[in-house]
């Protein structure tokens, strides 16, 4: 596609639409449409693994799933790291 083709406001992309879209969270918040089948996947896999299945509910929008997705990998990454000592 020419660079001329391609839409310079990037809000405007539906994250159905292609593999780029859907792994950015800033295309998943949009409103109050309900989350992607992505989301939702990566969502339950998420609250799993950091055992809070009580972030998983299949009626969250967009923006809520984008939100408890990048807590919970906040979450994980620190318990990935070394132990903290005081």
């Amino acid at each position: 596609m020419p660079a001329h083709d391609l839409p310079t406001n990037t809000s405007v992309i539906d994250p159905e639409q292609g593999p780029a879209s859907v792994n950015d969270p800033v295309h998943w918040a949009r409103g109050s449409e309900p989350m992607t089948t992505a989301q939702a996947s990566r969502l339950k896999g998420l609250s799993e693994d950091a055992r809070e299945l009580d972030a998983f509910n299949r009626k969250l929008t967009r923006a809520e799933a984008a939100r408890r997705i990048d807590a919970l990998e906040a979450k994980l990454r620190l318990q990935d790291g070394p132990p903290h000592t005081l």
